[in-house]
């Protein structure tokens, strides 16, 4: 059975830290999905991934639903067992992923028509087959299926997109054939303060398991999207887990928490580490720069993730000029467990009570 426990609120700002419990296992908020589009997390095998203390990961229904399809994942014992993975999974709608296919869809009422991008196909995502493939991949947390509004965009088209996404969410909860997945709502409206607003209020209104910012970092100015953030996190109940999507960059994160979510992911540590970018307590490494070339040291000296305690920074860009698969691994697994101390740190210092110290002492570090 689905549920979240506030366990305790920071008493300095809204920083908050809880668990949420699903039948496969409990979840520490302030928590960071890892991103395994096509159920696996680039890189990496399961048994990193527990290593690394990552206790949920995020799919992505649009390309399982591709390929290798949701009914043939069904029946092969569903998502966890074909992907060897028995923690907590969310499945994201694809409303992200049709979005971001531009030209090759459409939107209308009933759902979005688009081409997909592996053969040209032709398809149909309506509000009730994205639940049908959720219910049928077996995840733990399911979302709404929404239309991802863009930016820039007028009034008048937020407005517009905000009241689709309200329309599919109360679609999507008629259409739930099972307890379980947990379902959560989607928030939308643009940089439109009153939008955001009224798209809270109505999916609020709809009672959902969950409710998550969507449309974030989809263009805007960073301090636009801090400032919608600001406002439309004190909408959604208390009781219920609050999600950025789409969000990860570490000071994405810190700033998250701060104003009272409890969970976010991203593609950007595993994409990166596949580029060759670093994450570290003083900022990230761009490990192909010559001046790396013969440096003894780890990536981060501080860390102790498997990585770092047995390679060198000179190793990690010889592996990834040459273009050695092993640079993947490697960066993937010191990235991963970055994201995965930076979230226990978090977690500690609102258990604490200390968390704006922490934050302090987390951007003073960077600029050292």
């Amino acid at each position: 059975m689905f549920s979240f426990q506030v366990e305790h609120q920071d008493a300095q700002c809204l920083a908050r830290s809880g668990i949420i419990r699903t039948p496969r296992g409990e979840i520490r908020t302030p928590v960071f999905m890892p991103v395994g589009t096509l159920g696996s997390v680039k890189a990496l095998t399961p048994e990193d991934l527990l290593s690394l203390r990552v206790e949920i990961i995020l799919a992505n229904t649009y390309h399982l639903y591709l390929r290798p399809g949701h009914e043939r994942i069904a029946r092969l014992g569903g998502l966890h067992h074909f992907m060897h993975w028995q923690k907590p999974i969310l499945t994201d709608s694809g409303g992200y992923q049709v979005y971001s296919l531009g030209t090759l869809r459409k939107i209308s009422p009933s759902g979005v028509s688009f081409r997909s991008h592996l053969d040209g196909s032709s398809h149909f995502l309506s509000p009730e087959l994205a639940v049908q493939i959720q219910e049928a991949l077996g995840s733990d947390i399911a979302m709404c299926l929404d239309e991802c509004t863009p930016y820039p965009v007028t009034y008048d088209y937020a407005r517009l997109s905000h009241e689709l996404t309200r329309d599919w969410a109360v679609r999507c909860k008629q259409a739930r054939q099972k307890k379980e997945p947990a379902l959560f709502g989607i928030i939308q409206g643009g940089t439109f303060k009153d939008l955001r607003k009224e798209s809270a209020e109505a999916i609020v209104n709809i009672g959902f398991d969950g409710y998550a910012l969507g449309g974030l970092s989809v263009g805007e100015e960073k301090a636009a999207r801090q400032e919608i953030m600001a406002y439309s996190l004190p909408f959604l109940p208390e009781d219920k887990p609050r999600y950025l999507m789409g969000l990860g960059t570490p000071e994405d994160l810190v700033e998250g928490v701060e104003l009272g979510a409890d969970m976010f992911d991203c593609v950007l540590p595993t994409r990166n580490a596949r580029n060759g970018m670093l994450f570290t307590r003083k900022g990230p490494v761009i490990i192909k720069k010559a001046e790396y070339a013969e440096d003894p040291q780890p990536v981060d000296p501080e860390c102790v993730c498997y990585t770092c305690c047995n390679y060198s920074r000179a190793y990690l860009r010889h592996l990834y000029v040459s273009r050695e698969l092993l640079s993947y691994r490697l960066n993937t697994l010191h990235n991963i467990h970055y994201f995965m101390d930076l979230m226990q740190a978090v977690r500690e210092a609102v258990a604490q009570d200390r968390f704006l110290e922490f934050k302090k002492a987390f951007y003073n570090q960077r600029k050292e």
